[in-house]
């Protein structure tokens, strides 16, 4: 972040923006000498409108074709020499707490109490910890995965070929730990569903079965990168909440409709097929399908859609509402007897 420089994420016509950044720790050239100026990365980062707003206001104070964050620019002393670095990590982490110290004055002047920014009993938050929140909220929001192979080339919950040969400290690492700790928590909330009476169903449904319980064994217990790696790696725990389609991927390679054409042993979560082996539902993502399926039938009765587009929207409402009911004939829990 404190290498990008001033025009790093052009203006597009359509489509999303991208943020051309450099890369540092292994810029080396064909004879393995060290670039200490870096080299540029080869995919970009997908950036987000906030980001992009960021960035342009940054723009206005750096210097042309120069650092966002330019020493120079950004400290608010006179020195002798103007500085061509960008600011120190010192620098930020003091910068930080004074935006914090400044929001929690701010709330408290405006009586919006509940918008104080609480201190935090581990200390100052500094840039490393963010590494934390960034990885836990990629591993864990819907579609988190997808933005991981496009951000990190880490498509797993299991580690892609092409990510494996990255450098594994840093934000990777913490990536690994937080993706660890999302697979545990699905695990623990499905044997938590199952145990309650809560039915599931899907050709893959007796494998998701085998894996929920086995969660209970390391709920709570994932700290270290070893750790993580014991679950990432074990073809058994390999079940992903996609919200997105409405289901869970317990995934087989051999048996994955995501990966026909490809030859990474990772799912496609961005490429689930209804007919697939490696699906199951619970009763949770069947109620999801209907109250989609409901929301689709009302914008065709609101009658502002145009006809080509309503048509679209009845076929995808019946489609979903075939899905929850397959489950409805299907599902089963293994709690109860069977006959």
């Amino acid at each position: 972040m404190l290498g990008l420089q001033a025009g790093c994420c052009p203006d597009v016509a359509s489509g999303r923006h991208l943020i051309y950044g450099r890369e540092f720790k292994n810029a080396f050239d064909e004879d393995g000498n060290h670039h200490s100026a870096g080299r540029l990365r080869e995919v970009p980062w997908v950036a987000i409108p906030p980001v992009v707003k960021a960035i342009r206001v940054l723009e206005k104070f750096a210097p042309a074709e120069g650092l966002l964050f330019d020493a120079g620019t950004h400290t608010f002393v006179n020195t002798p020499t103007r500085s061509t670095a960008s600011l120190r990590f010192t620098a930020l982490h003091s910068r930080i707490e004074a935006f914090a110290a400044w929001a929690s004055h701010l709330a408290r002047a405006l009586g919006r109490d509940g918008e104080v920014i609480p201190d935090d009993p581990h200390g100052p938050i500094g840039l490393a910890r963010f590494r934390r929140t960034l990885a836990w909220h990629i591993a864990r929001r819907p579609g988190g995965l997808v933005a991981l192979a496009i951000q990190y080339g880490h498509m797993r919950t299991a580690v892609s070929g092409g990510y494996a040969a990255r450098g594994r400290d840093g934000i990777h690492q913490l990536l690994d730990i937080e993706t660890a700790r999302a697979t545990a928590d699905t695990l623990t909330t499905l044997h938590g569903d199952l145990t309650r009476g809560v039915g599931i169903s899907g050709p893959a449904a007796r494998r998701a079965i085998h894996a929920a319980a086995q969660a209970p064994a390391f709920a709570g217990s994932i700290r270290t990168r070893r750790q993580a790696r014991d679950i990432l790696d074990n073809p058994a725990l390999t079940v992903y909440d996609n919200q997105r389609s409405f289901l869970m991927c317990v995934y087989n390679r051999e048996r994955a409709l995501c990966r026909r054409l490809d030859s990474d042993d990772a799912p496609r979560l961005d490429r689930c097929r209804s007919s697939c082996a490696n699906i199951a539902r619970t009763d949770h993502h069947a109620a999801q399908l209907l109250k989609r399926a409901q929301i689709l039938e009302k914008q065709v009765a609101s009658e502002v859609v145009p006809g080509p587009l309503a048509d679209r929207l009845t076929h995808r409402a019946a489609q979903l509402r075939a899905l929850a009911d397959r489950h409805e004939h299907g599902r089963f829990n293994p709690q109860e007897p069977t006959s």
